[in-house]
């Protein structure tokens, strides 16, 4: 089944693409001339666009040289900006079509095949002014600092002791061909700037191997708190080797989480902290397993659950956790992606509240694909626990 998947949406990114990039081509190259040469170098230029968008990740990244990284940022770019680019054209195009019809019913004159041209032509270029602003607005949302989400949660039988609490964390920061050092540098001094108890990362935190990532991420061993640095895995972990990356985050000081439970305590009180692998690798005999993450655990004492997706919170709130941390779904990360994902996901972003717990989901510190942030700024939160 997992096999199924992925070959089920590796066909649907597929048609999308070429889909996408040849209602491109007719907008952009056979509505606007008709000469063939022209034609010609604009297929050509759509096709190799389209196909950067699959050597972005399959190759380019996997360079990790600066000419690969500037690659697959080109690719990454143009994954945002064709997507603006169509929708505008598409809206321009419909407004034509919206007129014909008005002018057929009116009985106006039919519109000339030069007047046809020019109007495309202009389609062309108002299109072409709408998706560089929004991609423009979007490539500096993405790159500037993180938004700080402040919020106070109330967690089912915690002890006075952990009254106040306070997790800052931080998911799907995406660290690769496109965000680095300096990207994770600032990330950190930020979080340290909160005087977190406690740091939670909810997985996606790479994209690369740990011979390629591994300097950079060091990085994260100058996180400061008083209960230290938690760690579970995404789904990205598991595409960059995931036993790889969590040996190498024990290393450098972080507690991973692999559907285990660890204990804090202050003197008598207790809080459990459980950890998940990624929901959509359940199906691997190393992945999502809320059975063994719960074995032992007393359902009385209050528990806090790092989860990288946002799912089977019922079940996890109903066998006694009190508060789950997700990440993944980026909160969209793009308009009008994001109203695309608040319809698939119950629980897309923000914190909601479920039973007698909550659940929050993250929108991510970084960002995956185009690098770009629109109707959803990245995020560090910053949650005080409450008796």
């Amino acid at each position: 089944m997992y096999v199924l998947r992925i070959v089920l949406f590796l066909a649907i990114v597929l048609v999308v693409v070429v889909g996408g990039h040849i209602y491109l081509y007719r907008r952009l190259f056979r509505d606007t001339t008709s000469n063939r040469r022209i034609r010609l170098l604009g297929a050509l230029a759509l096709t190799v666009a389209g196909a950067s968008l699959f050597l972005a990740r399959s190759v380019f990244s996997r360079i990790h040289t600066e000419w690969g990284d500037a690659l697959a940022f080109a690719a990454w770019c143009w994954m945002g900006l064709g997507l603006y680019l169509g929708m505008s054209l598409a809206a321009f195009h419909l407004w034509r079509r919206v007129d014909g019809w008005r002018r057929a019913r009116a009985g106006a004159a039919p519109v000339s095949p030069r007047r046809r041209q020019f109007l495309a032509r202009a389609a062309v270029g108002g299109a072409g002014l709408v998706a560089a602003g929004f991609s423009a607005y979007g490539v500096r949302r993405a790159f500037a600092p993180p938004k700080i989400d402040e919020l106070a949660v109330r967690v089912p039988r915690l002890h006075r002791a952990f009254d106040g609490l306070r997790i800052v964390q931080v998911s799907d920061v995406h660290i690769g061909d496109v965000l680095g050092s300096p990207f994770l540098e600032d990330m950190v001094r930020r979080c340290n700037a909160l005087r977190p108890d406690l740091v939670a990362v909810t997985g996606d935190l790479v994209d690369g191997r740990v011979s390629q990532l591994g300097p950079t991420i060091s990085a994260l061993q100058s996180l400061r708190s008083r209960w230290g640095t938690y760690f579970v895995t995404g789904n990205h972990e598991y595409y960059s080797g995931d036993v790889e990356w969590c040996a190498a985050l024990e290393r450098m000081g972080l507690t991973v989480l692999r559907n285990r439970t660890v204990t804090l305590r202050d003197g008598d009180a207790r809080l459990d902290l459980i950890g998940v692998d990624d929901y959509g690798q359940k199906e691997r005999p190393r992945g999502w397993n809320l059975g063994a993450a719960l074995a032992g655990r007393d359902p009385e004492q209050p528990a806090v659950m790092l989860a990288h997706q946002p799912r089977a919170v019922e079940d996890a709130i109903a066998k006694g956790v009190g508060l789950q941390l997700s990440g993944h779904t980026h909160g969209g990360q793009l308009f009008p992606i994001t109203g695309l994902v608040a319809a698939l996901y119950t629980y897309s972003a923000g914190l909601y509240r479920v039973g007698d717990g909550h659940v929050y989901v993250h929108r991510g510190t970084g960002f995956w694909g185009p690098p770009m942030r629109i109707g959803s700024p990245p995020e560090i939160a910053a949650i005080t626990l409450t008796a």
